[in-house]
């Protein structure tokens, strides 16, 4: 296999994803992507003491706070501005719905390649990265830090986890809130396909503590167009026993009709509440999401 970025089929995520692990993806995704655009993801920073973290394998043992071990008996790690420019959680729905795939990849390998490729650019940038999976609850934390042993816990989280039951999502993502003790960036990667009353009310709760918050929605192509023609049975991905037989000729001017009522009252729930929003259809480039991220990123800079 060819090490060469300019060798793999980076604008198609279903042939990418037969080449390798998530670590191996991101890498080449980013790098792909910042070759094109002839930028250095990397950046200067400073160097004020912030917060202790707890030590991971594969930390410098140089920057373990041995007064702290002598207190607690527990290893922890010195962090500093250098390595916390920004703090970052990938919040990662692996509900049932995200098993959804047709002609393209499931939404839930979409998306956790997706969030692969957004941590391997903070970390790339300095930043400290961490993540949050869940379903119908949270299933696996690791807390933001700019050591690549941590990128690499990510990776293999998301390349071991596989879609759960069906969900709540703004029910989990207020049992989040209260968890986050520092201001972050959360990336939230998910269809939402969720009552948006309950969704909005914990991004307030979000926004009220001051976190940055961007929604990164993902689609299959036939949530978009709806492209069925012969009878068909439609199972449900969140409760396995749910299943009907549906004429989609009939179906089909309702589903598009509520589908995009849907898609409109989210972006303008992400207006109301200063939250940045991105749809990314599961047949499209994993560049666009870097691409977005970081002209958001430029347009904060400017402020």
């Amino acid at each position: 296999m060819s090490d060469d970025a300019n060798s793999l089929p980076l604008n198609d995520p279903t042939a990418l994803a037969k080449y390798g692990d998530l670590d191996f993806v991101a890498r080449k995704v980013v790098e792909g992507y910042m070759i094109g655009q002839h930028k250095s993801p990397f950046k200067g920073s400073s160097v004020e003491f912030v917060e202790h973290r707890q030590y991971y394998p594969g930390d410098e043992i140089r920057h373990i706070d041995w007064r702290a071990f002598g207190k607690t008996g527990k290893y922890y790690i010195k962090e500093y501005e250098e390595e916390t420019n920004l703090r970052a959680y990938l919040l990662v729905d692996g509900s049932g719905s995200m098993a959804y795939g047709d002609s393209t990849l499931k939404k839930f390998d979409y998306a956790r390649a997706v969030a692969a490729s957004l941590g391997y650019l903070l970390v790339s940038q300095r930043d400290a990265v961490g993540m949050i999976t869940f379903d119908t609850e949270v299933r696996e934390r690791i807390d933001p830090s700019t050591n690549r042993m941590t990128f690499q816990r990510i990776t293999q989280t998301l390349n071991q986890w596989q879609p759960g039951s069906e969900t709540s999502l703004g029910g989990v993502l207020k049992s989040i809130a209260p968890t986050l003790k520092r201001r972050s960036l959360l990336i939230i990667v998910s269809d939402f396909f969720d009552d948006l009353d309950s969704l909005g009310h914990a991004l307030e709760l979000f926004r009220h503590a001051s976190h940055e918050v961007v929604l990164v929605r993902i689609v299959a192509p036939e949530e978009e167009d709806f492209p069925f023609s012969r009878p068909t049975l439609f199972r449900s991905l969140e409760r396995d026993s749910h299943r009907i037989l549906v004429d989609p000729h009939r179906l089909r001017s309702l589903y598009l009709k509520q589908y995009e009522e849907f898609s409109t009252e989210l972006d303008h729930l992400c207006g109301r509440t200063g939250i940045d929003y991105l749809k990314l259809v599961t047949n499209e480039p994993y560049y666009k999401a870097l691409g977005a991220y970081l002209d958001r990123r430029r347009r904060a800079g400017r402020k």
